[in-house]
Order: structure tokens, then sequence, then C-alpha cells
């Protein structure tokens, strides 16, 4: 064979095996994306019965009220995403929170609403909230937990434990560190079986951590959630092994969880107003998120956006968006959204 007819051959050997070449790179673990910055808002909100713009007939209890309020009053979901928009980019000086946890979300379309509303605000591509993982869950309602970040996920991780709670798992990577995240809505207290329903997921959520704990016990874990439950209840303290004492957190062989709202007054730091104040939105986080490798929060940080109240409430609750009922003027959510300072190693 001539010189000039080797290289042909060659050369034809090569091009068949680029596609093969460009599949296995494409098949490897995806590398998240560099960048700068070091310190980044989480940030937990029960955005109350956000549903979207399509009737879906959904019939339970609930759902039936929501399902067709939206999307029969166009005008009242374009107010409600106003009044979420408005309250989320009051925070961060205006950028909104990095990593946004929502629950009472109805479905993906929902989500994605949102998502579009805060990004058409955002005048910088670069704070544009690119992912949004969700999976939607008919759990007695078909409302459920969201994340909406504008930081790199793992997306094919996005999960929910089962198909029997409201509980999902996502995973962020910044810069090679990930950072797991368990958004969650707990058994509501006007159920019969609400207690039980509550230690429920308690016990679901502290076993997957657990499991987390044991194949990594540097894991960079955050569990946020409507829990309601107050912190020191049996399903907070007890079953989801989540207290307010640092050190034991830190110094023990097995998993106990940090609840960065245990301890804390009502007053200053309640979520929910019902006849009383309570803490029923929280924030809680693994041992490796007190160290200083990978993932790390700011304790000290975490507080309540308390400012979404009616201007004349003395009691300064949360100020309802409400339903086909309500009177008069609308306001954001009957909860307040809870946040905390995460920050990330420097390469």
């Amino acid at each position: 064979m001539s010189r000039r007819g080797l290289s042909s051959l060659l050369l034809l050997l090569l091009l068949s095996f680029l596609p093969l070449a460009q599949g296995c790179q494409s098949a490897a673990a995806p590398k998240s994306a560099p960048t700068t910055q070091t310190e980044f808002l989480f940030c937990h909100w029960n955005v109350e019965n956000f549903f979207d713009d399509k009737n879906d007939g959904r019939a339970g209890q609930g759902d039936k009220e929501y399902d067709g309020f939206f999307a029969d009053n166009p005008d009242l979901l374009k107010l409600k995403l106003a009044k979420l928009t408005e309250a989320i980019l009051k925070m961060n000086d205006g950028k909104g929170p990095d990593i946004l946890a929502l629950v009472e979300v109805e479905t993906q379309r929902a989500g994605e609403l949102l998502q579009k509303a805060l990004n058409d605000k955002l005048t910088d591509p670069a704070l544009h909230y690119q992912n949004l993982l969700m999976k939607e869950v008919s759990v007695g309602r078909h409302i459920a937990p969201a994340i909406l970040t504008r930081l790199s996920v793992v997306k094919d991780r996005t999960r929910t434990l089962d198909k029997q709670h409201r509980i999902l798992v996502a995973h962020l990577k910044v810069n090679d560190h990930e950072l797991i995240v368990i958004a969650s809505h707990w058994t509501s207290r006007l159920k019969e079986t609400g207690k039980k329903g509550r230690t429920d997921y308690a016990d679901k959520i502290y076993g997957a951590a657990n499991a987390m704990f044991k194949s990594n016990p540097g894991v960079d874990l955050l569990v946020s959630g409507d829990f309601n439950d107050d912190p020191d209840d049996e399903s907070v303290a007890k079953h989801l092994h989540a207290s307010g004492d640092r050190e034991a957190v830190r110094s023990s062989a097995s998993l106990k969880l940090f609840n960065l709202f245990a301890g804390k007054d009502t007053k200053g730091f309640g979520t929910l107003y019902y006849k009383q104040w309570h803490i029923f939105d929280q924030l809680v986080v693994s041992p490796g998120l007190l160290d200083n490798k990978g993932w790390s929060c700011e304790p000290a940080s975490a507080q309540v956006f308390n400012e979404l109240h009616r201007a004349k409430d003395k009691q300064k609750r949360p100020w309802r968006f409400g339903g086909a009922t309500e009177k008069g003027e609308r306001g954001y959510s009957d909860h307040f959204p809870v946040m905390v300072r995460l920050h990330i190693e420097k390469n």
C-alpha cells in the first residue's frame, strides 16, 4: 500500500472511533462550574398554595379550591407571582437567595412560572435562576417541595425518598464541593394522624441522613422544611435527632443534627401564627456544615425574614395571600421565610 493510501486508511479509522470517544466523554461525571464566590444565601419558604395556570381537575380537599383558582383568574396568578417575586428579591441585597427551597408548589409548571418571573426582574444574567429541581407528589394533596438555584446541580440525582412523603433530595456542586439539600413538608397538625405522620417524616429523613453520614462522616447536608412542629417537639428533637447543642453534634460518634432554630424565642423567630407563634419552618444541618471543609454554615446568621406583614398588624403576623374568599388586599404567604448564610472552602 502506498504512503498516501496508508494515511487515508488511518484517517478513516480515526474518524470511526471519534463518536465512541465523544460518547465516553459525555458519560463522564459532570464537573461543577468554577466560581470565585465563597458566600451564599440559603432560604426556605412555604409559599402557601402556589398553583399553576392549568386546571387539572383535582378533586381532593384543598387542591380543588386552588386548582381552578389561578387557572380561572389569571390576574390573581399574576398578583401571586408579583408578591412572591417582590418578597424574594428583597433578600440578599436585591439578588434573591442563591438557593431557594420552596414548599406547597403544585407542579413543575408552577415552579417554572416563578423561575421566569424572577429572571425577568434580574437584569444581570449571571444572577438568573438556572435550575429548578422538583418531583411532583400526591400525598393527600398534590403539593410538593421544589428548589430554585443559580448554582450548579447534579440534576439526575434529584429524587424523592419515596411516594408517601414530601421529601425532596437535591445535590448541588460548586468548585467540586457537594452540598446535599433535603427539602421537606411534614404532615399538617389539622389531620388526626398528624403527630404520627410527622414522626414518620422525621424518621425517614434521619434514616437517609444517617446512611449518608455512615458513608461519609463529613457530608455537607442541610435539611429544610415546614415541619409543622416546633424545635423542641418530639418529632424534631427525638426522631430527627436535631438539637441546639453544637458541641454534642460535633463530638458525637453517631449522627446528631444541629437545629439552627432550637432554643429561639418565638417572638423573634416565629414563622407561623395560629392562635400563638410557632417556629414550624426550620433549618437543620449535619456536623459537616459546622466545620471549615467544603461547605459550611454560619449559625449566627440564621434568621426569619419577618418583614412580610401588614403595616398595621400589631402582632406582625405573616400576611397571607389567601384563597377565593379572601377579602381586601392580599399579602404573600401564611409563613415567613427562614434564611442562613453558607460558605464554601476556597480552592
